[in-house]
């Protein structure tokens, strides 16, 4: 099943979750992650039947090696060919692409111009974060002719502060490097809230419209989760910009 955000504005934000896919156990149904041990088959299967459900055409969809960096890739309008870029943002100018980022608990977080045209999209899990891919992807998009004040930034599900239990040193690090993000889980223990640390990165670079998903994926039998189960799939969102 997918969840839609299609604004007047002409951006548009997807999310999906484990439902609707082919998909076997243990990642049933609807696991749309290519590196994680299912069938690339159900894989390919699922990425399609994503795609035609938001109006795009599998080629019109951008997908990225995710690499808990901090690097940023520029995609055109042709369908890629080789091997996928090993980065965690992707950022586009052109109309109609598409641009995806699959998680289990990371944050993904998505971005749009619809005035320039411009779509960026990142992979925020705790490396990522720290490592500065959100603001280095809106930074990318700005090059593309973005303006931060028109940005709409909208995450998906991922795990929330109160369910991602760290070590105490690395949440000491966490909130030093992105304050905010340090957090305490339900059961008090030291934890990082990725989503609020985004939040902040977020509104330094000027970014102001900035919505984040009220769902926990740890908490929601709806998604995948690496934390409540560390075989598992992955959930997909996307953004473009309508032609």
């Amino acid at each position: 099943m997918i969840t839609r955000q299609s604004p007047a504005s002409g951006a548009h934000y997807a999310f999906t979750d484990v439902r609707g896919g082919v998909s076997a156990a243990p990642y049933a149904t609807a696991n749309l992650g290519d590196a994680v041990g299912d069938d690339p088959a159900a894989v390919t299967v699922n990425r399609e039947r994503a795609a035609h459900a938001l109006g795009l055409a599998p080629t019109d969809v951008r997908w990225m090696r995710q690499v808990h960096g901090g690097e940023v890739a520029v995609v055109d309008e042709s369908a890629p060919e080789g091997p996928l870029p090993e980065v965690d943002g992707l950022v586009t100018a052109r109309r109609g692409v598409a641009l995806a980022v699959l998680t289990a608990d990371c944050t993904p977080v998505l971005l749009a111009d619809p005035v320039a045209g411009v779509a960026g999209a990142a992979h925020a899990g705790r490396p990522g974060l720290l490592a500065g891919v959100v603001p280095a992807t809106v930074k990318a998009m700005l090059a593309l002719g973005a303006r931060p004040e028109r940005i709409v930034a909208r995450t998906g599900p991922a795990i929330c502060g109160r369910c991602y239990e760290v070590p105490e040193e690395l949440r000491r690090r966490a909130e030093e490097s992105v304050p905010g993000s340090g957090a305490t889980t339900g059961w008090g223990t030291p934890a990082i809230d990725i989503p609020a640390g985004v939040g902040r990165q977020l509104a330094e670079v000027g970014v102001t419209d900035i919505a984040n998903s009220p769902v926990c994926t740890r908490e929601s039998a709806d998604h995948f989760s690496y934390r409540r189960a560390s075989t598992t799939g992955r959930q997909a969102s996307y953004v473009w910009v309508a032609r």
